[in-house]
């Protein structure tokens, strides 16, 4: 029997999510009859990482939240005790060059975090670090316009989540890696990846995965991306892992209270084979 666990959600601290109550969060999963709940909220990000001050504000809380948020999931812990198991987390981003800035947070925060999604989420681009999962004009002019193919750009996306991997063996917490495949986003919208190209990617991924103890997010947010459409991990992927014993943890992603259970029954389904 599958334990029915959202590990990937986040909250009103999240500022381009919706600054609706957790309660609201929590009481739709109880509804949906979840058993545990990941809090993993977006932590702060170095000063500057990404040159539109605009943007910047909108990826993550600002450095003097980081308590109050952990305070806040804290709460929600405790207030739930006995309707649903709430686990208290962050989304990580692997951050190149700056690693001892996550791990200053991992430093400071350890004793609370029981679950870390560990996520790639910038690339270098055009004029510095760039999101990759924006919007699709964003992606074409800064990202696709500095690697000038979608296969260089799938490697360089690939080659940071082999070295996420790296990092997140370290952490002494449950960990996983955040939506394996994001840089299919917008697949819709951009010249086409080979999906040979992301199958010997992920198929060499899959040992790193197994030795490392870092397991999979399995997010299903993409089945809410217009130019996605699917999860973002492959069912073959989900099936690879069972068999290497790779934790997968179902992850909706959810930024509104009702995308909390988007996507349970396709995950359900891959986990009984």
């Amino acid at each position: 029997m599958v334990l029915k666990w959202d590990g990937h959600t986040h909250t009103r601290y999240c500022y381009h999510g919706s600054d609706a109550a957790e309660e609201q969060y929590l009481d739709r999963a109880i509804e949906l009859g979840f058993e545990r709940y990941t809090i993993s909220e977006h932590p702060p990000l170095p000063a500057g990482l990404i040159e539109d001050a605009a943007l910047f504000r909108e990826l993550a809380m600002p450095t003097e939240e980081l308590p109050l948020y952990m305070e806040y999931a804290k709460q929600m812990k405790q207030q739930y005790e006995g309707r649903i198991e709430v686990t208290v987390g962050l989304e990580l981003d692997y951050l190149p060059g700056q690693l001892d800035f996550t791990q200053r947070i991992v430093d400071q925060w350890g004793r609370d975090l029981e679950d870390v999604v560990y996520s790639v989420h910038y690339l270098p681009g055009i004029g510095g670090t760039r999101c990759i999962d924006f919007t699709a004009d964003y992606s074409r002019e800064y990202l696709l316009g500095y690697y000038g193919t979608m296969e260089k750009l799938v490697d360089a996306y690939y080659d940071h989540v082999e070295a996420a991997i790296a990092f997140a063996a370290g952490l002494p917490m449950r960990k996983r890696i955040g939506h394996i495949n994001l840089i299919e986003k917008f697949a819709k919208a951009l010249p086409p990846i080979e999906e040979a190209q992301i199958r010997a990617r992920l198929e060499g991924i899959l040992p790193l995965l197994a030795k490392s103890n870092v397991g999979i997010d399995v997010n299903t947010a993409g089945l809410r991306v217009e130019t996605c459409g699917k999860p973002y991990v492959p069912e073959w992927f989900i099936a690879d892992c069972l068999k290497q014993g790779v934790e997968c943890v179902y992850g909706s992603d959810s930024h509104k209270p009702e995308h909390v259970g988007t996507g349970w029954d396709w995950f359900a389904a891959q986990m009984q084979g």
